[in-house]
């Protein structure tokens, strides 16, 4: 069974986008994965079709209604779909790449995204979403978080990538940043690439590959270099 991705929003012209080129795209035609968008908006009871109003308590801004978006995930999700629920929202658990590999592991997803201030509490609790960011900033909306997250989880699909190695040694996947990478030329305005690189010693290319990937998480991303060694000490 293929991926299947169902997205709510209030821009659903927005996908695929940049979904529908290059790998997740041709995965897409394929039918690797299948991608499926409502409108929040449908489900407006009003002649206004309206889905907001202003926040309990007074505030800036507005707030998704429980009601409107819990119809939608409802008329979204038949009884029987285990798809995970994900809220994209900058209050969520940081995606990273196990998370990733979770999702790609699994049937597919219902993604919301939201917009306005937020999205009322109490649909979060009753139909149980996961609150999902993508990095500590704000967006407009959850939809281009929505597409973050879709590429991530797609390039993983069984096929997609045309060598299944190419995500084993990436950033993040040992827990370290990945290794610098050089090609042709050799020669490039006075810099070489690395000669063990070009010396045919696997094992040592290999190694210098660990120490040059260990170097680099420790000199950008010490958040990442203690979680490793916290690793390392466990194992």
């Amino acid at each position: 069974m293929s991926f299947a991705a169902t997205i709510l929003s209030l821009y659903p012209d927005m996908f695929p986008g940049p979904l529908g080129a290059s790998l997740a795209g041709r995965a897409l035609e394929r039918g690797d994965w299948s991608l499926e968008t409502r409108q929040i908006r449908d489900h407006a009871t009003d002649r206004h079709r309206s889905v907001d109003d202003t926040p309990a308590g007074g505030g800036a801004g507005m707030v998704l209604r429980a009601d409107i978006l819990a119809s939608a995930i409802d008329a979204a999700t038949p009884e029987g779909d285990t798809r995970p629920r994900l809220l994209m929202s900058p209050r969520g658990r940081p995606l990273d790449q196990a998370r990733v590999r979770e999702l790609a592991g699994g049937p597919g997803a219902v993604i919301v995204c939201g917009r306005f201030e937020g999205v009322d509490q109490r649909v979060i609790e009753t139909r149980n979403l996961e609150e999902v960011s993508v990095g500590d900033y704000v967006l407009s909306g959850g939809e281009l978080a929505a597409m973050v997250l879709l590429d991530a989880v797609v390039r993983l699909l069984p096929g997609v990538m045309g060598n299944a190695e190419s995500g084993a040694f990436e950033s993040f996947e040992t827990g370290l940043l990945e290794h610098p990478h050089y090609t042709r030329p050799r020669e490039f305005e006075g810099l070489s690439i690395p000669g063990i690189l070009t010396s045919g010693d696997h094992a040592r290319i290999d190694r210098w590959r660990r120490e040059e990937a260990e170097e680099l998480t420790r000199e950008r991303r010490p958040d990442l270099w203690q979680r490793h060694l916290a690793g390392e000490d466990d194992a």
